[in-house]
């Protein structure tokens, strides 16, 4: 049996911490389309609707995701849509997660959805959130069509795992030295 082949079979039995970052007006239907189907495979460590109150202040918003959300969580998957990459709140959520002053670092994985352009030979870089982009380039994560992670239970548990076992192996490879996004660059 391989090493992926042994992974894959311990990775069966363990339910890693996931952390969904998405921009929840646009995409919130992948998220929940996500959760019902691989929910069990996983344990959600996401924000969910009405979590978090609106009238606080954005410091204390970035606070509670830290601390209560992400602190613990062992993968960050980002679904990316059209405006993701304007979106503070998922900046936040990606730099938090490669940090190792949040919790540890975290695995990072996108799935790309199915309104985003794609060229012909692949997806365009400039679609991807940027601080993303830095760590798929660096190797450290890796990106992945929504047809392609949602086809089988066997595709998006190889994701996962993929993605934290770079938390440890790729450790080096992580790139967070852009600045956080203080407000978002489209509605």
């Amino acid at each position: 049996m391989s090493l992926f082949e042994d992974i894959m079979k311990t990775a069966q039995l363990v339910r890693r911490k996931v952390f969904i970052s998405y921009y929840h007006k646009d995409d919130q239907k992948y998220r929940d389309s996500l959760e019902e189907d691989f929910g069990h495979m996983f344990i959600s460590k996401s924000v969910q609707p009405g979590d978090i109150s609106t009238d606080v202040s954005t410091d204390y918003i970035k606070a509670l995701i830290n601390q209560d959300f992400l602190s613990d969580a062992s993968v960050l998957l980002v679904l990316v849509g059209p405006k993701t990459l304007c979106r503070k709140h998922v900046d936040w959520e990606i730099s938090a997660a490669l940090s190792s002053k949040v919790g540890g670092n975290s695995g990072v994985a996108a799935i790309l959805l199915p309104e985003l352009p794609l060229l012909s030979d692949g997806f365009d870089p400039a679609t991807l959130p940027p601080r993303f982009y830095d760590n798929q380039a660096s190797g450290y994560a890796i990106a992945y069509k929504w047809s392609y992670a949602t086809a089988s239970e066997a595709n998006m548990r190889s994701i996962i795992e993929t993605a934290f076992e770079a938390r440890l192996s790729k450790k080096n490879l992580i790139s967070n030295s852009r600045i956080q996004m203080g407000r978002n660059t489209c509605e």
